[in-house]
C-alpha cells in the first residue's frame, strides 16, 4: 500500500509539473465572456458565451484559426474571429459569400444540427439561423448563415502589412474586422482549439470536450 501511495504521489507531481509548464509556455484555459452580447452572437454556432476553452499560444495562429485578440477600441474587451487575411490579402464578403484574393471560400454541407438559435445583440430577441460547414484552408468549421437579404452590407478590404483580418463565424451578427478594422497581427497570439465544458458545466454533455476547428 505504501509503494502504491508513493507512485500515485509521484504521478500527481509529474502531471502537475507538465500541466504547469504547458500553461506557462503553450496553453491556457479561459472562460469566454457571457456579458458581451455582440461577441457572444458573433461566435455562434461554434461557441457560446461562458464556454470554458483551451487557448494555444506556443506558435502564431494559422490561417482559418479562431483567434482571440485585444479589442483595439476597448482594452477591457476581446474580439474573437477567424484569421482569413494577412498583409497584402484582399478580403471580400457579401452575405454568406466570402472571397480571399478573388478565390471563393466554399461551403461544404449542413451541420449535424441544421438550425441553431442566437440572441440578436441589438434587440435581445431570439433568432433562428441555418448552420453550414465552411472550408477554410482544407479545414471545415461551423458558420451561421445570413437571413434573407438582412445581412451586413457587402465589404471589400485590403489588408495592410503586419495586420490581421478577422471574420466572425456568424455572418448575420458579425463583430469582426468590418467593424473595428484589421488588427496588429502581433496582438493576436492565441487561438481556441478545444472546449472543455459549456457555461452549464460538465453535465451539459453535447458541447463538452469538443475540438474546435
Amino acid at each position: 500500500m505504501g509503494k502504491l501511495l508513493k507512485v500515485l504521489v509521484w504521478f500527481a507531481v509529474v502531471v502537475g509539473a507538465v500541466i504547469g509548464v504547458a500553461r506557462l509556455t503553450a496553453i491556457r484555459w479561459w472562460r469566454i465572456p457571457w456579458d458581451d452580447p455582440y461577441v457572444e452572437a458573433s461566435i455562434a454556432p461554434t461557441l457560446r458565451g461562458g464556454d470554458l476553452v483551451l487557448l494555444w499560444r506556443a506558435t502564431p495562429p494559422n490561417f482559418g484559426a479562431l483567434v482571440v485578440c485585444p479589442d483595439p477600441e476597448d482594452a477591457s474587451r476581446v474580439v474573437i474571429g477567424r484569421l482569413v487575411g494577412e498583409g497584402g490579402d484582399r478580403v471580400s464578403i457579401n452575405g454568406d459569400r466570402m472571397e480571399i484574393n478573388d478565390r471563393a471560400v466554399h461551403t461544404e454541407t449542413n451541420c449535424s444540427e441544421a438550425m441553431f438559435q442566437v440572441d440578436d445583440p441589438n434587440t435581445g430577441s431570439t433568432v433562428e439561423q441555418a448552420c453550414v460547414i465552411e472550408d477554410l484552408g482544407g479545414v471545415g468549421h461551423m458558420r451561421g448563415s445570413t437571413i434573407g437579404d438582412k445581412g451586413p452590407a457587402p465589404s471589400t478590404r485590403e489588408v495592410g502589412q503586419g495586420k490581421a483580418f478577422l471574420v466572425s463565424d456568424n455572418r448575420q451578427f458579425p463583430y469582426d474586422s468590418r467593424n473595428y478594422g484589421a488588427l496588429d497581427a502581433a496582438t493576436c497570439k492565441e487561438s481556441i482549439f478545444f472546449r472543455l465544458v459549456s457555461k452549464k458545466g460538465f453535465f451539459d454533455v453535447k458541447p463538452r470536450l469538443t475540438y474546435i476547428r
